[in-house]
């Protein structure tokens, strides 16, 4: 498991090139969109390898859908 440094280190490496790959013209609210979006991904990959994760059926159960 990689240290809490390293970690860091990635998030920032992962930053500089969401920051580089934006347009010239974007906005704070551009950036920041990107990095929510990245996030939530990233949750979400981290969920799946963990195995937290709900099949299509049991979400149609929860929400009472036919």
């Amino acid at each position: 498991m990689p240290s809490t440094k390293a970690k860091r280190r990635s998030v920032k490496s992962e930053a500089i090139k969401l920051i580089r790959g934006l347009p010239a013209s974007s906005t704070w609210d551009d950036l920041m969109y990107r990095i929510y979006v990245r996030q939530k991904i990233e949750a979400g990959l981290s969920d799946f390898r963990s195995g937290k994760v709900h099949t299509h059926a049991s979400i149609r159960k929860e929400f009472a859908l036919p």
